[in-house]
């Protein structure tokens, strides 16, 4: 496995294959577009994103014309392969195992570049934890809270346990992966003597952070409650950020990624 690439691709949505449900619309099939191109390039990247067992939805209309969404069946092993690697995330005090299943995207000639897909539906997960990979924004905001751990600091651990050891940049595609910045905030503390982040800290993670947002609309933009989230991370180091992390009292995923990012890309004026 060539593990040597520099730059680590988070979305919550991938378009890469019609009968692949891990898309919705735009903000996948850019995603997809994006990785497809630096595939073609040569860029040494990596992308991660969620396996979405049960994709996005299906939808059709009753006789009465009122819309009935339904799961996405698909065969996930027909399209992916599974790697051996479980990393952990801790979801209010639980453990929840995490795996990868790989996708390559195939660049010229024999180049390709990996996309990895996380996966919570394991023996020892709790009934609960083993859906939270299932359905593209499906379920309530807490859902999707832990859902946005998995993504971003369950995605940092598995790059890490995969080998990817020298990323310089990690690219959040919206801000559903800006979790990633409070585990590499963690990183930057590990092997530290301290238990609390300094503005070295912040500034080492600002620098290696870009941020893409897609669209002024408020639905756009994640944001939690700071006791939903306290309860979900419980004593995560990067929680200690504070100003950095916390706006109005709120966890706003688009503001912690605009605050720890050095670049930041905007789709939509």
């Amino acid at each position: 496995m060539n593990n040597d690439r520099k730059i680590a691709y988070f979305s919550m949505e991938v378009g890469l294959e019609t009968d692949m449900p891990t898309y919705s619309g735009g903000l996948g099939v850019l995603a997809g577009d994006t990785i497809r191109s630096a595939a073609e390039l040569k860029v040494p990247m990596v992308a991660v994103t969620l396996l979405h067992r049960k994709g996005y939805f299906y939808q059709r209309l009753d006789p009465n014309g009122a819309q009935i969404e339904e799961p996405v069946h698909w065969i996930v092993e027909d399209f992916l392969e599974p790697l051996e690697p479980v990393v952990t995330v801790h979801i209010e005090g639980r453990e929840v195992k995490l795996k990868a299943w790989k996708f390559e995207v195939r660049g010229q000639g024999d180049d390709s570049m990996p996309v990895y897909f996380l996966d919570a539906d394991l023996p020892g997960n709790s009934d609960w934890d083993r859906t939270l990979t299932d359905d593209l924004y499906g379920g309530d905001t807490y859902y999707r809270l832990c859902q946005e751990i998995i993504l971003g600091i369950g995605g940092v651990r598995m790059l890490r346990a995969l080998g990817y050891r020298e990323i310089e940049r990690f690219h959040m595609n919206e801000g559903h992966a800006a979790l990633l910045t409070l585990e590499l905030l963690r990183e930057e503390c590990r092997g530290t003597s301290r238990e609390s982040i300094l503005e070295e800290d912040i500034e080492a993670v600002r620098q290696k952070c870009v941020f893409t947002t897609h669209t002024p609309v408020p639905a756009g933009h994640d944001s939690f409650d700071a006791e939903e989230v306290r309860n979900a991370l419980g004593d995560h180091l990067g929680l200690q950020a504070g100003n950095m992390i916390w706006h109005e009292g709120t966890l706003n995923m688009t503001y912690l990624a605009l605050t720890l990012s050095h670049y930041i890309n905007g789709v939509a004026k």
